[in-house]
């Protein structure tokens, strides 16, 4: 870079020894002669000062030491689309070992992305590219009007993270030129957004999945660009400190996928703003510090208006510690999965079974947690659990096997807001049941069971006390004595009394049948 630069630099972004900077300052810094260039860094590690230099403010930083005055020629301003297009795919630009196929994030999924051993087969016909990375290329503009057009107008997912864009501008001129694009990355560049009317902020017709993550956008922005992706899908919004300030009108009403994770201003009252998104299906907040959400246009036992199609809520990394914020997720209408690790509800001493236990039976049509699926069995054994564990405290609040008596206060419905459906669901909790078991006495530990073999009609239906601490493994080996049958042949469910018609399948050996809520009265069902 030459010493005739002019203020056109002020605002660029540049990188030197791999750090990225924006150009603040352009201009003599006395005594020294020649040209300086101020820059703010990326990382305020990097710098030295606060863009001051013996008295005299040249340029401001928000932080006191991130900035730094350096010589023009040490400065990278980067290249153009084509040309870090050309440096990383185009057959004649470098040696075989410099082009290897990778395997770039976008958003949060992994895409393969082309690279020299398909490039070779296509004899270097960039029109033919459809998956592009270009990240970390040194990337600051659109370059020639209509070059990108007539080069590789294919493309479809293009990454362009950690580059050297500045502008929002620049962006709409890539898009302009390619139709077809359906991905777009634009994570860790920080761009300069337009301030004009929706009209003038371009159209990005196929665009579904857009990542934002660390650009430093607002929600205002957001909103504004949003006309320009009407058929938008995903939107990544990770570390951009969003506060979200009003509710989006006529934009975003496609989006099913929106991440807002570590954005510690988002709270409690502007996810309302964002609650009424029509097809809004998964939503992660992890790392925003969110601890308390309430729904109150939905009473206890029902269903809220809001997020009506929300099915996978990403809460980890938070300060839940609350059971009131996971007893109001059971309002949300479509709720199947929920991943809520890390919090305090769910850290330190904690029994971490336990734990899953109580959120399962807290959110009735939760299917998976924290990425593992709730067999029906598990259901089943962690409501029956719950109901147990809380029967005494129910019939303190005003409950009673007779429904014509059963009364509980408002204190304990709202602490325990599907107690009563699980007591219409399995029978209000009997006195014997809600007994303190006494410990390491033999007796209280052993379940009365009828074991039939529905396939084996001749076998002699038998009686057996086994002990509720006995793994599906030890019930197995002790059936292979008795019918003189391999163990890896027997298949064991069971059903229960208080669900007729049901049958559940004892699926894990190491388990119990504790585990599995088996109770005496219980029949074992036995197949080979």
């Amino acid at each position: 870079m030459s010493d005739t630069l002019t203020l056109d630099v002020i605002g660029r972004r540049v990188e030197v020894n791999g750090e990225y900077a924006t150009v603040r300052f352009s201009g003599v810094v006395p005594p020294t002669a020649g040209l300086w260039l101020g820059v703010e860094w990326d990382n305020p590690e990097r710098g030295k000062h606060d863009g001051s230099h013996e008295g005299t403010v040249y340029f401001k930083c928000r932080h006191p030491t991130g900035g730094s005055f350096i010589r023009p020629n040490k400065v990278n301003f980067g290249v153009d689309f084509l040309t870090a297009v050309k440096n990383r795919y185009a057959l004649e630009d470098g040696p075989e070992g410099d082009r290897k196929e990778q395997v770039v994030i976008i958003g949060n999924k992994p895409v393969e992305t082309v690279g020299f051993d398909s490039i070779i087969k296509q004899q270097s016909q960039l029109s033919k590219l459809q998956e592009i990375s270009l990240r970390n290329c040194a990337v600051n503009c659109a370059g020639e009007k209509g070059g990108i057009a007539e080069t590789c107008p294919n493309i479809r997912k293009l990454d362009l993270s950690r580059n050297l864009l500045s502008s929002w501008d620049e962006v709409i001129r890539m898009g302009d030129q390619l139709k077809h694009l359906d991905v777009l990355n634009l994570s860790e560049n920080k761009l300069q957004f337009p301030s004009g009317s929706p009209s003038l902020i371009g159209m990005f017709s196929a665009l579904k999945v857009l990542v934002l993550n660390r650009t430093g956008i607002t929600w205002a922005e957001v909103l504004q660009c949003a006309p320009g992706w009407p058929v938008l899908e995903e939107l990544y919004l990770e570390s951009d400190n969003i506060f979200i300030s009003e509710r989006p009108t006529d934009v975003l009403q496609m989006l099913k996928v929106l991440d807002l994770s570590s954005n510690q201003s988002v709270g409690e009252n502007q996810l309302f703003l964002i609650a009424h998104l029509p097809r809004l299906e998964q939503l992660i907040l992890s790392d925003t510090g969110i601890s308390s959400i309430h729904f109150p246009d939905a009473g206890i036992g029902c269903k809220t208006s809001m997020f009506p199609s929300l099915q996978y809520l990403v809460v980890n990394d938070n300060q839940i510690s609350q059971w009131s914020f996971i007893n109001e997720l059971d309002k949300l209408q479509s709720l199947h999965s929920l991943s809520c690790v890390r919090n305090p509800l769910t850290e330190g001493n904690k029994d971490a079974q336990t734990i899953r236990q109580l959120i399962i039976a807290k959110i009735g049509q939760l299917k998976t947690l924290n990425k593992c699926e709730i067999p029906l069995e598990e259901r089943r054994g962690a409501e029956l659990d719950y109901r147990k564990a809380f029967g005494n405290e129910w019939k303190k609040a005003g409950g009673h096997q007779d429904p014509d008596k059963n009364r509980p206060n408002e204190e304990f419905l709202a602490a325990h807001p599907r107690f009563q459906l699980l007591c219409l669901k399995y029978g209000a909790p009997e006195d014997e049941e809600l007994k303190t078991p006494q410990p390491f006495m033999l007796k209280n530990q052993l379940l009365e069971l009828t074991i039939k073999y529905p396939n084996q009609l001749d076998q002699k239906v038998i009686e057996k006390k086994l002990p509720v601490s006995m793994t599906i493994q030890k019930v197995k080996g002790l059936l292979s004595r008795l019918l003189k049958v391999p163990v890896s042949e027997l298949l064991l469910s069971y059903e229960s009394p208080k669900m007729p018609g049901r049958e559940f399948e004892l699926g894990n050996d190491q388990q119990t049948l504790q585990f599995y809520s088996v109770e005496s009265g219980d029949c074992l069902l036995v197949r080979w």
